[in-house]
């Protein structure tokens, strides 16, 4: 029996990279795995560590995680998807436009990021494309975010910029990069990865979205130690098991505040003498993310 890493899922076969060797192996699961509490349509992810039998090319056990992120399955509306285990930091590639992310989509990103307790970084990408305007106003949306406590970048794919700095970023650590299809991702990860020549598609005219280019879930190893996985776009982040009276608690900067609310389960919404809708009021909370709370505490269908 070998331990090993799990770089690539293919729906029923997985390839696992042995820790002794560092060979790839073909392996498919020993029976039915069922992850207790957890509805997912995937028992494992890219990232897993599992032990498995070469000879037999099977799966035998999934070790236990660090960590996972799991998002609403495409196909099965009351289960999960299993996007990763096992990793260090989530990185979301977002773009102003061609196609737009919105802060809402942002907000929800790092709202999964708080409940699965890992560090965030936001890569706005395509910057070449950005006007003066927009750019002043990128630079405002960084210094909200930074201040908050998320890591903050700006990249162009095409003309190379920031590609240097978050190679860095990357460097020892396993990083799941996420975003909508378009913004560039798999562009991106060919500058920073060229030998992966991964493949790349237009922007759709009708839609300004992109066309799906990642269909499964997949791990990199560009250098010993530093891992890159590399996750499909994503059209929709449904928040996965988070209550109603628990959301406001991955919000960093409500968290700071709750305390002085009048009431213990205090819901910020209509309550008197609240310490979040006080500090929207006087300018010390910043009105986009009250708003991305309001929608998430909203939208039902986001809570599974």
């Amino acid at each position: 029996m070998l331990e090993g890493i799990v770089f690539r899922s293919t729906g029923s076969w997985y390839e696992v990279k042995d820790l002794v060797q560092g060979r790839m192996h073909s392996c498919r699961l020993k029976g039915k795995f069922k992850i207790k509490n957890l509805k997912v349509t995937n028992p494992i992810a890219v990232g897993d560590k599992v032990l498995f039998d070469p000879e037999e090319a099977r799966i035998e056990d999934i070790l236990p995680r660090e960590n996972y992120v799991i998002r609403q399955s495409v196909h099965k509306s009351a289960h999960a998807h299993l996007l990763a285990a096992n990793v260090d930091q989530l990185v979301l590639i977002a773009t102003l436009k061609s196609p737009r992310t919105s802060l809402g989509f942002i907000d929800r990103f790092l709202v999964t990021a708080e409940t699965f307790r890992i560090p965030a970084i936001l890569v706005f990408n395509k910057i070449d494309l950005y006007n003066t305007e927009e750019l002043e106003y990128l630079e405002q949306v960084g210094e909200m975010y930074t201040d908050l406590g998320y890591g903050f970048a700006t990249t162009s794919a095409l003309e190379g910029k920031g590609i240097e700095e978050l190679r860095e970023t990357l460097k020892g650590k396993t990083t799941l990069i996420s975003g909508h299809s378009g913004v560039g991702k798999s562009t991106l990860m060919n500058t920073l990865l060229p030998e992966l020549e991964l493949a790349t598609s237009e922007i759709s005219d009708f839609s300004d979205k992109g066309v799906h280019t990642t269909t499964f879930a997949e791990m990199f190893e560009p250098e010993e130690g530093t891992r890159i996985i590399d996750s499909p776009g994503i059209k929709e982040l449904g928040l996965i098991d988070i209550e109603k009276e628990e959301l406001a608690h991955y919000f960093p900067e409500f968290r700071r505040l709750m305390g002085q609310c009048k009431f213990h389960n205090c819901l910020h919404i209509n309550e008197p003498k609240c310490a979040v809708k006080q500090g929207v009021e006087d300018g010390e909370l910043y009105i986009s993310r009250y708003n991305s709370y309001l929608s998430m505490f909203e939208n039902d269908d986001n809570r599974r």
